[in-house]
């Protein structure tokens, strides 16, 4: 697992150096052709480059800070560091989009002539198809390591591409034609630009946040408990991610109230060991349900109680349960659906199953809807 860290951080940061490298030599000839040329479009583009230029140092630096190693004050590593650095590239990317907007429109109502050659137009068009190579690099990269940082910036090298495009069929059209449309291209582009970079920025808030259980990993790792023979079922997971790759779960199993202590350490140590080394998420807690070896009267309760519960669209499943006919308890735990609030469904089910077993004394968990 460390080598694959490490080979993760070098993977980032090799990606982000090519991206530098590449976007600082655009934006120096775009620069150039857009002085010569007197166009503010191939202008805005080099700015943009800078742009992604600055964008790849920030990710480098947040790689380099999400990989040190966890301390005192943060146990559980730096990995949300990446978060954060994903954040400022999508903060570049919807700038840089404003930025070209004002500009653009600025220029429909004071436009000015350009003055293209042949030369500027290949220059652009070499700029086109580097931009696309470096996009799908940086982006696929980006996929392999989980990075959003280098999916931010590789999905806006492509955007790149795209303006780039633009700003060359724009070149064409007027050197054909002597109208000059690329101010109105510049707003379209602009507005693509923001948008991209507002559905990265909302991305990134999303991990930051708190997603919901990935419903791949929810299903591999119950799974993987479900192969040992005494465990009758998964439930409760809920898996915190501390950064890409660092992942730490907690759940519920249920067993046979015959096991021994003994017994059920052994087994929470193995479904943790394969957990780990099959998925490489870390299960930080494993809690027991104890189920009834004994059917008869424990049986129909059960049935009578999940028929009470299920018959509620907002209660999602019935699991944990045990009953003690002797002492007269039972307990058991119910999914909520996030169409209700927890002191209503608890007023409610307390209620109803109140009134079918009216001498026990009943103990309700209430969870919410967490895993697929």
């Amino acid at each position: 697992m460390e080598n694959t860290v490490i080979n993760r951080e070098r993977t980032i940061v090799k990606t982000s150096i090519i991206g530098i490298i590449t976007n600082v030599f655009l934006a120096a000839f775009k620069a150039a052709v857009g002085l010569l040329a007197n166009s503010i479009a191939v202008l805005l583009d080099a700015i943009n480059n800078l742009s992604d230029a600055l964008s790849s140092v920030i990710t480098i630096i947040g790689a380099k800070l999400a990989g040190k190693a966890p301390d005192k004050d943060h146990p559980l590593g730096h990995g949300r560091i990446e978060y954060l650095s994903s954040m400022l590239v999508s903060a570049i990317v919807l700038y840089a989009g404003i930025a070209a907007l004002v500009e653009s429109v600025k220029k429909i109502f004071k436009p000015q002539e350009p003055d293209y050659s042949i030369l500027s137009l290949v220059i652009i068009a070499v700029a086109v198809v580097v931009k696309i190579v470096l996009g799908r690099y940086v982006k696929k990269q980006g996929k392999k390591v989980n990075s959003g940082a280098l999916i931010a910036s590789g999905s806006d090298a492509l955007f790149d591409a795209v303006l780039s495009a633009s700003v060359l069929g724009c070149a064409v059209f007027y050197m054909l034609c002597h109208i000059s449309l690329e101010a109105y291209m510049g707003v379209i582009i602009a507005i693509v630009i923001i948008k991209a970079g507002k559905e990265m920025l909302e991305d990134t808030f999303h991990d930051i946040l708190g997603r919901r259980n990935d419903p791949e990993i929810s299903k591999k790792i119950k799974e993987i408990i479900s192969t040992q023979p005494q465990i009758i079922g998964v439930y409760d997971l809920l898996i915190n991610n501390y950064g890409p790759d660092k992942n730490y779960a907690s759940l519920h199993i249920e067993l046979p109230d015959t096991m021994t202590v003994d017994e059920v350490d052994v087994l929470t140590r193995k479904i943790e060991e394969d957990v780990y080394h099959k998925t490489g998420v870390i299960l930080t807690g494993v809690g027991v349900y104890s189920y009834n070896t004994k059917g008869g009267q424990s049986a129909q309760i059960r049935n009578k109680i999940q028929e009470i519960i299920l018959k509620h669209d907002w209660a999602l499943q019935m699991h944990g349960f045990y009953v003690d006919t002797e002492k007269k308890t039972l307990r058991f735990d119910v999914v909520l659906s996030f169409d209700i609030a927890k002191e209503t469904a608890t007023e409610i089910l307390l209620k109803e199953v109140q009134s079918s077993y009216p001498d026990y004394k009943i103990q309700i968990t209430l969870d919410l809807d967490l895993t697929d």
